[in-house]
């Protein structure tokens, strides 16, 4: 999907989307009566836009405090070569551990951002010496704890 496709989507479209980002569990019948058309209609809408790709999936939203995952740390990760091979050793390795919650590769001063969750600081001094600073081409990290989550947010602005 490139960033000219949300033209092929017209108003209702997006006012599916909209409620679905809010509320992922709502009924074909509660969607249908919200954006004003048969539930028919609406779940066609529903799988076409599933099918195109705008729907990705569904998921739970967990509380990672209550389940031991509390800390909150962003790392920056600078290898120490970018050849396709080192880059494809550390994407595999990064998919192997679940503590690394996103895997970003950006343009900067650094290569990929990571996003970890671990249950304290002393949890994340093990990961980081156990795993992180073990993944494949990496010559140095950066680590940002996080004090305090402002915003947390995956919903997409759609107007």
């Amino acid at each position: 999907m490139n960033s000219g496709e949300i033209s092929n989507i017209d108003r209702i479209d997006r006012r599916i989307l909209k409620i679905l980002q809010q509320d992922g569990r709502i009924s074909n019948l509660k969607l249908a009566e919200t954006v004003a058309l048969s539930p028919t209609a609406v779940l066609a809408r529903v799988q076409r836009l599933t099918r195109e790709g705008y729907i990705l999936g569904y998921e739970a939203r967990l509380n990672p405090l209550k389940l031991g995952a509390g800390m909150l740390v962003f790392v920056e990760v600078l290898l120490d070569h970018t050849t396709p091979n080192v880059f494809d050793g550390f994407k595999a390795a990064v998919h192997a551990h679940p503590e690394i919650l996103e895997c970003h590769m950006v343009a900067g001063g650094f290569d990929y951002l990571l996003k970890t969750r671990s249950a304290d600081m002393a949890a994340y001094r093990q990961f980081a010496g156990n795993v992180l600073w073990q993944l494949p081409g990496v010559r140095e990290t950066r680590t940002y704890a996080v004090m305090e989550e402002v915003k947390h947010s995956s919903h997409l602005p759609l107007g």
